[in-house]
């Protein structure tokens, strides 16, 4: 099973920028697609951005298009979430997980255990 760990969190004014990085464990790692996930509190657990095993394909949420970008280096185990132009809406929680394709992802279908996430505050 896949293990995950995020972070770079932190807290910052709405406007900024900030890059999430997620460690997977396990040699398969380039076979699955990879999600970014999201829970505020009081919310449900939401799907926010996945990329596939190559990472030449993307989905977004649409409450995060032309803000944030996913990527991955496969040969570093490694997916990256890069925020801009944060809003207070996106405070959260925000995860990582694997998946068997992108598809999958968006409806959270997952393969790994959660990890602890990494919070992120956006204050305005």
């Amino acid at each position: 099973q896949v293990q995950l760990e995020e972070s770079g969190g932190g807290l910052l004014q709405a406007g900024g920028s900030l890059r999430l990085s997620c460690a997977a464990s396990g040699r398969t790692f380039s076979s699955y697609a990879m999600g970014w996930f999201r829970q505020a509190p009081g919310k449900e657990r939401e799907f926010v951005a996945a990329i596939n095993w190559s990472g030449r394909s993307t989905l977004y949420a649409e409450f995060v298009k032309g803000r944030f970008t996913i990527s991955r280096d496969n040969a570093k185990n490694t997916v990256y979430l890069q925020m801009n132009s944060l809003k207070p809406e996106d405070t959260a929680v925000y995860y990582c997980n694997a998946g068997e394709d992108r598809a999958a992802l968006t409806t959270m279908r997952v393969l790994g255990s959660w990890g602890l996430g990494t919070q992120v505050t956006v204050s305005s």
